[in-house]
């Protein structure tokens, strides 16, 4: 994301974070990082289809769902950057794109495929269903409340689902105090939110974020915990912008023995990996606070 809308201010948000991005395309890719580069001019099922076809057998459903994560990250190395990808008019629906990303999208994207591969559940319907379930507020839509905007709404509904854990504290984070309220307070940015009720919905998502509480890794901490951040681990990024929790997501992978950061960048255009760790990522970005560390779970049928 270049943030949050997690999707439909993410132009906003980044102008707002200042954040410029060192580009590696998959042509300058070392060949054990080369991805074989998906169709671009094929549908959405069939791209899901031929990356599940790419990522199945015994040696793949063996791997940690993290590290399968970080292996479907890499297959879609140099896909599109999209904004506002998933604010369509009218009523509030499941939106699926596999052929261009924002950052959260990315992220789902990867988790979600990886999800269907561990279940053996290779249908596009059983796909969808998935991307509901962790896109939205308990697996269920509803109207535009009920999307899972904040990147800590996000973690913590999933939790509660059982699909990931929150880690932050667990390695190393400290108290996260911030108020969130990025949302209500810029109603303007976002084009759903001409509905009072809406926005009064949104307050009680705010209201709750705010009352529980949150951890996070100061980037000066980063390369202390870099041992205990494993690949395909969900990667929220805190800002200095007031009212929002983070303002960019992707995923760890490591390579060499360095944590790297992959995702897709509203600067750089497409999916990218990070030419230095993460660490040397997070300081190269002065609004850039410190991180957020979720984990993927081993799905149960």
């Amino acid at each position: 994301m270049e943030a949050h809308d997690r999707r439909w201010f993410l132009v906003r948000l980044m102008l707002l974070a200042g954040s410029t991005i060192s580009l590696v395309r998959p042509a300058l890719l070392s060949s054990a990082l080369a991805p074989k580069m998906q169709r671009r001019d094929a549908s959405d099922e069939d791209l899901f289809h031929d990356v599940i076809n790419k990522h199945s057998g015994p040696s793949i459903l063996s791997k940690p769902i993290g590290e399968l994560i970080a292996d479907l990250g890499i297959s879609f190395l140099g896909t599109p950057y999209v904004a506002h990808s998933l604010e369509n008019p009218g009523k509030e629906q499941l939106v699926v794109n596999l052929r261009a990303f924002d950052c959260t999208t990315f992220v789902e994207n990867m988790f979600v495929i990886a999800r269907c591969i561990k279940l053996g559940t290779a249908s596009f319907d059983d796909f969808k269903k998935q991307l509901q379930f962790v896109r939205y507020r308990s697996g269920i839509i509803k109207e535009y409340p009920s999307r899972l905007h904040y990147f800590t709404d996000w973690v913590g509904d999933n939790q509660q689902k059982g699909t990931l854990a929150d880690v932050t504290r667990k390695i190393g984070g400290v108290p996260y105090r911030k108020v969130i309220n990025f949302m209500t307070t810029h109603t303007a940015s976002y084009r759903q939110l001409f509905e009072k009720t809406y926005v009064d919905e949104m307050r009680v998502v705010e209201d709750k974020l705010n009352a529980a509480d949150h951890f996070y890794i100061p980037k000066d901490r980063v390369a202390e915990v870099e041992a205990d951040i494993h690949s395909g681990d969900f990667i929220g990024i805190a800002t200095a912008v007031e009212g929002i929790d983070v303002s960019h997501i992707g995923l760890a992978v490591e390579k060499g023995g360095t944590i790297r950061f992959l995702h897709a960048p509203l600067s750089g255009g497409a999916v990218e990996l990070s030419p230095g760790s993460l660490a040397a990522y997070l300081a190269s970005h002065n609004k850039q606070t410190g991180i957020m560390v979720a984990r993927a779970q081993e799905p149960r049928p």
